[in-house]
């Protein structure tokens, strides 16, 4: 029998009905897959924090291997993605808008994000003594599956998250060394910075939010094409705050004033971590937030990032020029203005973007250019590490002679430092340098493209230089001068000199040769294919 509803039980089955069919439209679907190369770091760092409090100080080992497990697990992860076709996270109203998108663009970033985080757990399996283990783990992790997810989002609150998450445990990293000056310093340096850059990213963001009404990036490139004339200022005031933000976040000069103070006090796996993932994430969120978001103000933005390109290229490159070699941690500040240096070189195709009806190939010139940077900048890192097991200051004086006591190692530097010069063998460094001057010759500022010239004949004369140290004779000489500048004297300088060059090469650790093996394979394998990259980075983004 049925029983009619009437009254006030009619009236509360349909309201029951309504928040039945409202609950309803709030459930998504989540495609597991799609989200896995950022899920599993994440996963991997809650079971490390967790392991880390019942094993016991002996079996602490275990956690950097579980670390490096994990982050190959989430590179194989990729390989279901290679279509570039998956979208999770999608308005119930609107199945094109969605908060993750896991295309072309997105797989070659994750690729390079947790490639590098991977060669990072590498370098640092050797000393890992002088750190908290479970800490460093858990952070790197963490920072991982940050740096994994900003070029998978598709709305400002989760790129703004997203690249929060990448940030502050590494700024936590830089900090590590517990007791150390330097690094207590590069640590507070960089969390002020990043302080700086989140609060004016998140005004930014807010004012956009507030004239567009979305935080979906394709929909406020709608939004601001037809923005109401009363919000107009209040939008482009929005636009440039979020882009100085970003700016802060990618050390682009002026605001990079924090870059080589923190590279010299973080540990250095984590100064390679930093000027690869860091800047990998860095920039996808800059394409996401320009190229898609911001679309309708290339007018605006477009010559205010080519200008920011060519202050970066030449403030970095000419400060990489003027380092003395007999200076303490000379070699790592030389890859600090080095990696600034880089960063203006990878702004020149964005800006490049704003003048193009189809800026896929610029983007894809900017992809293709990171991941070729990261290869050799890593390897360079890693063989830097090597070196300070010998010579912890570091100095560019350091390696003079590398070749005569270790020809591998000094051949493998030398291949770095030429791609990152731009010249043979390093076919892949040459490669990169002409995409990305390609892609403003004729469609960007023509200054842009002088202005890279020059900038690139500069780094040609620093990067040779530290190239000519290594096969140079080994001699006391220029150790005696480093012990001045060190403050040690010259007579115990030049002792230190002697038995740095007496001294026969120490056993290397298998991971810190396995990380250096890495990465001259990945830049010998991308100098045979580079056309390869660059078609496939220039993938459907938009």
């Amino acid at each position: 029998m049925s029983i009619p509803v009437t009254g006030s039980h009619a009236s509360s089955h349909a309201t029951g009905t309504l928040a039945a069919d409202a609950v309803g439209s709030l459930v998504q679907s989540v495609d597991w897959i799609a989200i896995a190369p950022a899920a599993i770091p994440a996963a991997v760092a809650l079971v490390v924090l967790v392991a880390d409090l019942f094993l016991p100080k002996e079996k602490k080992a275990l956690l950097g291997w579980v670390t490096i497990a994990g982050l190959a697990l989430a590179g194989l992860a990729l390989g279901p993605l290679r279509a570039g076709h998956r979208k999770t996270f999608c308005l119930t109203t609107d199945a094109g808008e969605c908060s993750y998108a896991a295309d072309h663009f997105t797989v070659v970033i994750q690729l390079l994000v947790i490639g590098g985080a991977l060669l990072t757990a590498l370098l640092s399996m050797h000393d890992m003594e002088k750190y908290p283990a479970g800490e460093y783990w858990f952070l790197l992790l963490s920072s991982a599956a940050g740096a994994a997810l900003l070029p998978a989002s598709r709305d400002l609150a989760t790129l703004v998250v997203a690249l929060e998450v990448t940030t502050l445990p590494a700024f936590a990293l830089v900090g590590i060394k517990r007791g150390d000056r330097l690094s207590s310093e590069a640590a507070l340096k960089f969390f002020l910075s990043s302080v700086a850059a989140t609060a004016v990213t998140l005004l930014g963001v807010s004012f956009v939010y507030a004239a567009t009404g979305t935080l979906h990036v394709a929909s406020i490139a709608d939004g601001l094409g037809d923005v109401q004339p009363q919000l107009a200022t209040l939008a482009k005031v929005g636009a440039v705050l979020t882009l100085v933000g970003f700016a802060f976040k990618l050390a682009a000069a002026p605001f990079h004033f924090w870059v080589p103070d923190t590279y010299v006090g973080a540990p250095l796996p984590i100064a390679a971590y930093l000027s690869v993932v860091g800047k990998a994430a860095g920039f996808s969120g800059l394409i996401l937030i320009t190229v898609i978001a911001f679309e309708p103000y290339a007018d605006v933005w477009g010559p205010v990032v080519a200008v920011l390109a060519a202050l970066t290229m030449t403030v970095g490159n000419v400060a990489a020029l003027r380092q003395r070699a007999g200076f303490a941690h000379s070699a790592v500040r030389l890859l600090a203005w080095s990696s600034i240096g880089q960063a203006g070189y990878l702004l020149v195709p964005i800006a490049a973007a704003a003048y193009s009806d189809d800026p896929q190939h610029q983007i894809g010139t900017t992809v293709a250019y990171a991941l070729m940077y990261a290869a050799v900048n890593l390897g360079a890192f890693a063989v830097a590490a090597l070196v300070a097991r010998r010579a912890p200051a570091n100095r560019l004086t350091d390696y003079r002679g590398l070749y005569a006591s270790r020809p591998l190692t000094a051949l493998a530097l030398a291949f770095f430092l030429l791609c990152l010069a731009g010249l043979p063998p390093g076919v892949i460094g040459l490669f990169a340098k002409v995409a990305v001057f390609s892609s403003i010759v004729g469609t960007g500022p023509a200054w842009l493209a002088v202005v890279m010239a020059v900038n690139v004949v500069i780094a040609l004369v620093y990067y040779l230089r530290w190239t000519a140290l290594l096969f140079a004779k080994p001699a006391a000489g220029p150790a005696a001068d480093t012990g001045a500048a060190e403050g040690t004297g010259t007579v115990s300088g030049a002792v230190a000199g002697a038995v740095a060059v007496a001294v026969p090469a120490t056993r290397t650790p298998a991971p810190l040769t396995a990380a250096i093996a890495l990465t001259a394979v990945a830049g010998i394998v991308l100098s045979g294919v580079p056309q390869l990259v660059l078609r496939y980075a220039s993938g459907a983004l938009l």
